[in-house]
């Protein structure tokens, strides 16, 4: 069953082994010279493979992948029941959103500290199970990078997806996972990236106005 239709990739919901399983194909596209194609296809399965097994070695939790299809450019990975944060954030009580927010926070630091960029930081990407871990998935845009520079970036994407979707209390949630961040950063790596982030939101506002 198609679960979800993206610009790169085609998510399916389906039953593998008696497992729930996502089967996210990525698609080919025409405007591309086809050998170049298929090998971009791949190696992007791949990255987002290793991604997603170096985040859960990291203590990020993940989907397991369980198999890699590089002919149809294919990852098999496990189905996260639960709620999406996107979906719950609001409503939450301020305290509940504030543990919430941190343990964000913690999984984003984690990341970033065995040097991994997720590329698409936003709650509609965090998956909040019954018993309260919250899982990153879609790793499709993520790279390994040691820069401040990517770092900050990922976490300016993250704040702008707040104050977009979730502006009554982005500000409350994002001074909450940077709090967590920083508890696994420290505070002077924190500071610096921290830094570099205010300086690329200058910019693009500077970008705007002109």
């Amino acid at each position: 069953m198609l679960f979800k239709k993206g610009a790169e990739a085609y998510l399916y919901k389906e039953t593998w082994y008696l497992k729930h399983i996502i089967r996210k194909q990525r698609i080919k596209k025409d405007y591309r010279v086809s050998e170049l194609d298929w090998t971009l296809r791949v190696a992007r399965t791949v990255r987002e493979a290793n991604l997603l097994r170096n985040a859960k070695i990291a203590g990020v939790p993940t989907p397991t992948v369980y198999e890699i299809d590089k002919r149809e450019t294919t990852l098999i990975m496990e189905f996260i029941e639960g709620q999406r944060i996107k979906e719950i954030l609001d409503e939450l009580n301020a305290e509940a959103r504030e543990t919430l927010s941190r343990q964000i926070g913690i999984l984003i630091g984690r990341l970033h500290q065995n040097n991994m960029i997720h590329g698409d930081l936003t709650t509609s990407n965090m998956i909040l199970t019954e018993t309260g871990k919250i899982y990153l998935i879609d790793f499709g845009l993520g790279y390994n990078s040691t820069s401040i520079e990517d770092k900050a970036v990922d976490l300016h994407l993250m704040k702008r997806a707040l104050e977009s979707t979730h502006y009554r209390v982005s500000e409350q949630v994002f001074s909450k996972i940077l709090e967590g961040y920083s508890s696994i950063t420290g505070p002077a790596p924190m500071k610096e990236i921290y830094d570099r982030m205010e300086s690329i939101r200058k910019r693009g506002r500077y970008l705007r106005v002109s």
